[in-house]
Parts: C-alpha cells; structure tokens; sequence
C-alpha cells in the first residue's frame, strides 16, 4: 500500500509519499521498522530513473516502512530551494521523522535514515544530533559539502550568487546563505557523534562524489566506541546507479543489511532476556 502525504515544516507543506509492506494491515500489534530516504542537491523524492520509488517498494517489500520525503523547493514541496541551507535540511528531515515516529505503527527502536548524496550528509548530519535514528544507510554521499556541491555547479555559479544575491542552476535560485551553510558543516567530522550502525554504498564508476570518500568515511566510523560499519563497493556504477543491474545489486545489499541488523537486534533482544 502506497499513501500519499503532506508534513507541516515552518509555514510550508513538504510532500512525502509511506510505502507500507504488504502485511502491514495483518500484523497486529507488531510495529514496523522504518526507513526515511532523504534525496540529493536538487533532487527530488522520485530519483533520476526512479531510484528512490524502486528503492521504497524494494525495502517495503521486505517489511519495512518506507517514507521519501522532497526537500522544501524541491519535487512537489512548497518553498524555494535555494534559501534553505543544510541546516533547513537536517531541521526539515527532524519534521518527518517527528510525523513517522507519531504513527502507532512505526518501532522507534528501528529507525534507518537512508541518504543518497547530499541527502547522504544530510543523514549523517541529521543522526549526530538526533538519537531517535537508529542506522544510517549512504548511498555515494557527500563529503565536503561546499566543496562537492561548488564542482557540480561551477565556480562561476557560485561566484553569481555572492555578487548577485543569487545565481540559476537549472532552474533553482541559489543564494549566498545556501553555499554558507555548505561551509558550515563536514560530516567527516561528525561520524564520531553516533553510535549506531552505518551501511556505506559506493560505486567505482562515480564521476561527481569520488568513491575514496566512502572508504574515509569507513575508517572514521570505525574508530568509534561503539557502532558497526560495513562498505559495499559496486564495480562501475555511476553515482545513481543508473544501470539495471548496479541498482539490482544496490537494492540487494540494501534490503540484506538491514535483514542482518533485524537479526541482530532479535539475537541481543533474545540474549538479554
């Protein structure tokens, strides 16, 4: 079952779509994990090729909950992209998970934010702070915010922002705060802050987030107390997995990791009882 909806976010309405798993309705009492995908820079929640619709339904199938969310400015959602930075982001990601969490349905103890992106730093970001996020899955995220995001639209983008007030990427007005907020965080940084367990994807045939950052992002996870962190490297995918098969294998070691950390959690339910 597939339910389409709109959250509140400081006077806006952000469109969001719940993917619910076919024994939803069936299931009594038991509650359901649940997995919020948080998309990229001028992304929206659909994804190039449908990446994220393909996900949903995968996971959901699975047994999950799945809800995709479009950033104000972006896809259906009111507001303007470009004057709501990564700090709006994280705010506006805390603002869905505050409606998900409200649902009887959903199992607080269980909950995965899933970022592609920049939306994967605006997970990682969002779960350093956040301790109602459980895992983290990152699907070829960023790394240096403004550095990343100044190589997509170009120095001279960036440059017509600062002397203009604001600049056009393909059709979204950025403005000086946008880039600022990119400058104010690094989500290297910040992996120390949470405890859970984190799923990194990259693909070697990505030519806008290099696949070095998720093997940095894998020793800085590890040098945590506590949390596990495991890397899947898919040979040749672009960076979104455009190919039929790269996003076979995306959603494959997507829907088995978080299959093994339900297992998990029984185990040391089980233990601990």
């Amino acid at each position: 079952m597939v339910h389409s909806l709109s959250i509140r976010y400081e006077g806006l309405s952000l469109a969001a779509t719940i993917h619910y798993p076919p024994q939803a309705s069936s299931n009594g009492d038991r509650k359901l994990p649940l997995v919020v995908i948080t998309h990229g820079f001028v992304g929206n929640r659909i994804g190039v090729d449908r990446l994220f619709v393909q996900a949903a339904r995968e996971l959901a199938e699975r047994g999950n909950m799945v809800l995709r969310f479009d950033f104000a400015g972006c896809g259906e959602s009111e507001g303007v992209y470009g004057e709501h930075g990564l700090d709006s982001m994280i705010e506006q990601t805390r603002t869905v998970l505050d409606y998900a969490l409200g649902l009887d349905i959903v199992d607080p103890t269980r909950v995965t934010l899933l970022g592609h992106s920049l939306g994967g730093a605006v997970a990682l970001l969002t779960a350093a702070r956040d301790r109602r996020v459980k895992s983290l899955i990152l699907w070829a995220t960023v790394g240096y915010p403004f550095n990343d995001i100044l190589r997509i639209v170009g120095r001279k983008t960036y440059d017509e922002a600062v002397t203009k007030g604001a600049a056009d990427y393909l059709g979204y007005s950025l403005k000086p705060a946008f880039f600022d907020a990119l400058l104010g965080h690094q989500p290297f940084q910040e992996t120390q802050k949470f405890a859970g367990d984190v799923l990194l994807v990259h693909g070697t045939g990505d030519d806008t987030i290099p696949v070095d950052y998720t093997f940095l992002l894998e020793k800085t996870f590890w040098l945590r107390g506590e949390g596990r962190c495991e890397k899947v490297i898919i040979f040749q995918a672009d960076h979104t997995f455009s190919n039929g098969e790269h996003k076979k294998e995306l959603f494959q070691a997507t829907a088995d990791w978080l299959s093994s950390l339900e297992q998990r959690q029984q185990e040391w339910l089980h233990w601990s009882i």
